[in-house]
């Protein structure tokens, strides 16, 4: 019988039980040190959170490894989703670029470095530094961004702060990012199975419409509503980001199914590549928690700005994730870390 120890890691996030340990053995007793380390390194929290006096800094770093093009667009929007979540307005981007020896050329470069001074220029962001280099053994460019911001105490949201009785609220539907993704990384096969350029197009849209930012939904909900968390998903999909809610609240969830947005490209693309939705990197969703009696506020307050949003769930006092499916049958809910899409790279 082999060793689970050694056997090797699928590719996408570690497993949550391995991140737990690391934590608890290498990061924690670090952490506990700084009395002004607010919040370190902790499962379904994705920045950290730093005392500065008057205010709270967030320190947040996330890499982009699936997608090419465009990928400075992503490596600045993904870091602005969980620095917003935090309640925070970003201010100072960094980013490592990591490139492969073949088909780097000047213009490679200058759309990514395009890609990032347009998008920081954007949201008023600071690029304050950085690496880029040239490096053996990859295949396409990997980014690593990292992104500083500032938050009022009295205005920061942790994915710990749910509670029971809370809805679950979640913007724009599922599988965005994923979307995008496979229009752009895909095309030539889409092509090949008949799918036609307006389809593709769309798909390909979908950075930008319904767009893999938060940043508008997550900083009108905490400018007038008190929001008790926020959590964007990403690899792992809606079902991962909400089993990470639960985690960090050590809390429980009940998701309605039937109440869960998919729009018809990323409905047709899971079926022709056998994904399954739930469980499909899905940056541009975004999932909150708030008193149940505001919800209805909050949804309305949304719908007037054109959001798209549905209460899909609640916080629930047991410690499990479930969901209620569309036959009114309540089941275990399955979310796994690894990540759906990895199988149109396979």
């Amino acid at each position: 019988m082999n060793d689970q120890k050694n056997q090797n890691f699928k590719v996408g996030k570690l497993r949550h039980d391995t991140i737990k340990k690391i934590i608890e053995n290498y990061i924690s007793d670090l952490e506990i040190k700084d009395p002004r380390v607010i919040q370190g390194s902790k499962i379904g929290e994705d920045a950290a959170v730093i005392d500065m006096g008057d205010k709270y800094l967030i320190s947040k770093t996330d890499p982009i490894t699936f997608a090419t093009d465009a990928i400075g667009y992503y490596v600045v929007n993904v870091n602005i989703n969980d620095v917003v979540c935090m309640g925070a307005t970003p201010k100072w981007f960094q980013s490592t670029i990591l490139l492969p020896e073949k088909g780097t050329d000047n213009e490679l470069v200058e759309s990514i470095f395009k890609n990032i001074h347009d998008t920081c220029q954007e949201f008023g962001i600071s690029v304050i530094g950085g690496h880029t280099e040239v490096t053996s053994g990859l295949k396409k460019p990997i980014i690593v961004g990292s992104l500083l911001g500032e938050v009022d105490k009295d205005k920061l949201v942790l994915t710990s702060g749910a509670k029971p009785e809370d809805a679950v609220i979640l913007t724009k539907g599922i599988f965005i990012e994923g979307t995008s993704i496979i229009g752009r990384e895909k095309e030539q096969t889409l092509l090949k199975m008949g799918f036609d350029k307006h389809f593709i197009d769309k798909c390909k849209n979908y950075l930008f419409d319904p767009g893999i930012s938060v940043y508008k939904e997550a900083t009108l909900a905490n400018s007038k509503f008190t929001i008790h968390s926020m959590h964007d998903p990403t690899e792992g999909g809606l079902y991962c980001g909400i089993a990470e809610i639960g985690i960090a609240s050590n809390y429980g969830v009940r998701i309605d199914k039937q109440n869960i947005t998919i729009l018809p490209e990323p409905l047709e693309l899971s079926r022709i590549f056998h994904l399954n939705p739930m469980n499909t990197i899905s940056s541009g969703s975004l999932l909150l928690t708030i008193n149940g009696e505001s919800s209805l506020e909050l949804l309305e307050y949304f719908r007037k700005n054109r959001i798209i949003c549905e209460r899909i769930g609640t916080i629930t006092h047991r410690k499990n994730l479930v969901v209620r499916n569309q036959n009114g049958k309540i089941e275990p809910l399955i979310y796994s870390e690894t990540d759906e899409i990895i199988k149109i790279f396979n």
